[in-house]
């Protein structure tokens, strides 16, 4: 089986879950192509070398350049922060390397645009890493309402909701300064995302952004520092489809550790999901006879999307980890046959057409059309 050198650009929290991916993929899934560990960057050439033993990369680098540029490694993840995307992506897009770039793509609309043009142009594979839909729940999801089992849909609601931020003593850190690593930034893409794989196109939309906690502590001093970006947001939104729905999403709501979450009604039932029981579905169908309506819990099994390769136990579930690993085939399933797999940096870009739509019609307080972004 050929193997593919991979080289991961940031060795943190999203470095390791690719690392691990991408050291487990081929025996889970198969793959044709089978990766190799390469090399990783780190900020520093101590944190790199830890990672690189940590993970089992054959080098290490503080130098994402070196990375880019050495012959062994065929292909790149880029985990680092949003304002190191676009000129990691064009070095590699230059040399004819596929990319899997962490979400959001660009830290603004403007670089994100810039990412597709050198993507379509170079015509070299690219993915961008939205891995909490890919669950085979929400495959199945996607499945029901291709197929029709809920009717027309009328109505969708999503959210993403966390609370690491929602105590207010809580110290001022990265998280605090930029939109891009905001809520817009950071929690918003993941529900615009699946709003946009399970619904379509966004037409239009009316938001309310706010930031909760003004100022922060500075951890070190005491001293209060503004914060520069914000807490969560809603928007209203009419879809292309002619749908309505809603989107909110937090990381100041207390009690939720990972509310990705949606309902979708339509003429004949209504599903509901949330990531933290993402092993399960929750349909209603209203030709059941009265007797049996309600409901129904239907555990995620190896008749579902990508879930055999994992287990063959029905309701024995996968975790956050394996959505990785689901990313990682599917990447090299892309680069292997030359086909796109969705999403795209096309598809990265709708999401931040709607993220700079619903910033923008929160300054106006107005409703706005994403195409005019």
């Amino acid at each position: 089986m050929p193997k593919i050198g991979i080289g991961i650009v940031g060795g943190g929290y999203m470095g390791k879950a690719h690392a691990v991916a991408m050291s487990s993929v081929g025996a889970i899934f198969e793959t044709n192509l089978r990766p190799k560990l390469e090399m990783v960057c780190a900020t520093s050439a101590s944190s790199a070398e830890r990672y690189r033993k940590a993970y089992g990369f054959a080098r290490a680098t503080s130098d994402w350049n070196e990375l880019v540029n050495d012959p062994a490694v065929e292909a790149i993840i880029i985990a680092s922060p949003q304002s190191t995307h676009l000129k990691v992506a064009e070095a590699a897009f230059a040399l004819g390397k596929p990319v899997l770039c962490e979400k959001p793509m660009g830290a603004s609309l403007a670089e994100s645009r810039k990412m597709v043009e050198l993507a379509e142009s170079s015509g070299v594979t690219n993915m961008v890493a939205y891995n909490y839909i890919r669950t085979p729940a929400s495959q199945f999801v996607r499945q029901l309402l291709k197929d029709g089992v809920i009717g027309d849909v009328t109505w969708f609601r999503g959210e993403h909701t966390e609370d690491f931020l929602a105590d207010p003593d809580q110290p001022a850190n990265w998280r605090t300064k930029g939109m891009a690593n905001g809520n817009m930034g950071d929690l918003a893409p993941h529900i615009i995302n699946a709003a946009l794989a399970l619904m379509g196109p966004v037409e239009s939309l009316m938001a309310d952004v706010e930031t909760v906690f003004k100022q922060r502590k500075n951890e070190t001093t005491g001293a209060l520092e503004d914060v520069t970006n914000d807490d969560h947001a809603q928007m209203m939104v009419r879809f292309k489809s002619g749908v309505m729905g809603h989107i909110y999403s937090s990381r100041v709501a207390a009690g939720r550790k990972m509310g990705y979450a949606y309902e979708i009604t339509g003429t004949k039932g209504a599903i509901r999901f949330d990531q933290e029981d993402q092993n399960a579905v929750w349909l209603y169908k209203m030709d059941d006879p009265n007797a049996h309506q309600g409901f129904k819990k239907i555990l995620t099994g190896p008749e579902h999307p990508d879930y055999l390769p994992f287990c063959q136990g029905p309701g024995h579930g996968t975790g956050y980890q394996d959505q990785i690993i689901i990313e990682a085939k599917d990447f090299l399933e892309a680069i292997d046959k030359r086909e796109a797999v969705w999403p795209t940096f096309k598809d990265g870009l709708d999401v931040a057409k709607v993220v700079a739509t619903a910033i923008e019609s929160a300054a106006e307080k107005k409703w706005l059309n994403v195409d005019e972004f």
